[in-house]
């Protein structure tokens, strides 16, 4: 009996992704908690407090896997050092401020360091206001998105890390623990009491910010010129905000339209995202990056295959195996909540090893520093493919993506 050359082909297809399963196989390990940068932070922060007793967490078994060592392997564009965003939720104004440092070299040559504290300062103003006028129905707490930068620029303007860094008294890191339990202690008696006075919330918040991170400029000098924030994000940045947006890919909204990324930290209910399938999302994010330009970007990070002592994160096989990572994946772990907004980060560079794209990630949280090579993550595509929920990036470096939008 003869066989086919399409049955031939077929078991020839099935052997090969049987012999790749066997081959490439993750194990995974319980690993026992250890002191790492976040512990630094504590002690800088003189509230140091040995841990109970800390349960072991189960992580990909790295050892053996061949994943990147070390920054000098990415092609990379420029960018500031990372910094440390300490015991705060910051992420998205350290790492969109990073991102948007990058856009003013890449557009004007200019290296500058920003204030990630003054945008921090001024979205709690904001927060507050909508607190208020919503009659208590609006998130007020540290999380929020890349677009919030932007946002908060195109009102309050920008100003550079020397201006304004938001410690006062000698502090090393930034702690807004307590500030952010005063702050909303103060606005959930407001809805209490029915005291819905907008002036005196956004004078007592005010005067909560000013104690906890001292008061920002309404003018300072830069290179010997003085600016208000405003002229300082019009005549020296020089950046356009509203040339930036921001892409998301998930299967609930309808493709090729502007959609709400519906997550607390979307705490104004923005509705610009423009939604697009995964294959054209990922396509975009290695094009994006090719071609010299960054990406801020947004996802969760708590997974077993995410290890800041090896400054890596894969999806390991016994999680999904990489072939069946689509949209539905993605969407079954952002519908039952085992994806979420997590973090925000700066993709800066990357790689190709052994057949498959690595990101170069700078990180302002604690984690990155764990390992070797500090402030840094290597980011295997099928991570930012299964756990990287949006973008943002200079829309020229998506023109033939946008073109697809369904106005």
């Amino acid at each position: 009996m003869k066989i086919s050359q399409i049955t031939i082909a077929l078991i020839l297809t099935f052997c090969s992704h049987l012999l790749f399963a066997q081959q490439n196989t993750n194990t995974g390990i319980f690993v026992d908690p250890k002191d790492g940068y976040y512990e630094e932070i504590l002690k800088g922060l003189n509230d140091y407090t040995p841990s109970k007793t800390l349960k072991k967490t189960y992580l990909v078994d790295f050892s053996g896997l061949d994943i990147p060592k070390s920054v000098d392997e990415f092609v990379s564009c420029w960018y500031n050092p990372p910094v440390s965003q300490g015991r705060t939720g910051t992420c998205w104004s350290f790492s969109t401020t990073s991102f948007l440092e990058t856009e003013v070299y890449r557009l004007h040559n200019k290296k500058v360091k920003l204030s990630e504290m003054y945008t921090v300062y001024c979205e709690y103003l904001e927060k507050t206001k909508r607190f208020i006028n919503e009659r208590g129905n609006s998130e007020v707490s540290e999380g929020s998105e890349a677009n919030a930068v932007t946002r908060i620029w195109k009102e309050y303007g920008a100003v550079p890390e020397i201006a304004y860094t938001g410690l006062i008294n000698g502090q090393k890191f930034h702690d807004h623990k307590a500030m952010i339990a005063e702050i909303k202690s103060y606005l959930q008696n407001v809805k209490t009491t029915n005291a819905w006075d907008l002036d005196a919330a956004v004078k007592t918040v005010k005067s909560i910010l000013d104690h906890y991170m001292g008061t920002p400029p309404s003018e300072f000098p830069y290179l010997r010129i003085n600016y208000t924030p405003k002229e300082f994000l019009a005549n020296y940045l020089q950046l356009n905000p509203d040339d930036y947006i921001d892409i998301m890919s998930l299967k609930e909204k309808p493709y090729y339209h502007q959609v709400e990324y519906e997550v607390t930290d979307n705490w104004w209910h923005d509705s610009s995202y423009y939604n697009v399938p995964l294959e054209a999302f990922m396509s975009s994010i290695k094009s994006v990056i090719k071609n010299g330009y960054s990406l801020c970007i947004g996802g969760d990070v708590s997974e077993a295959g995410h290890d800041g002592w090896h400054n890596a994160a894969i999806i390991p096989t016994f999680d999904i195996p990489s072939e069946y990572i689509n949209d539905d994946a993605r969407e079954f772990r952002f519908d039952n909540n085992t994806t979420q907004d997590d973090h925000g980060i700066h993709l800066v560079g990357y790689k190709n090893h052994n057949g498959r794209t690595w990101f170069l990630i700078k990180d302002s949280g604690a984690g990155s520093r764990n390992g070797n090579a500090k402030g840094f993550y290597f980011f295997d595509e099928d991570y930012v493919k299964l756990k990287i929920m949006d973008f943002m990036v200079h829309k020229d470096a998506v023109k033939d993506l946008l073109s697809k939008m369904i106005q």
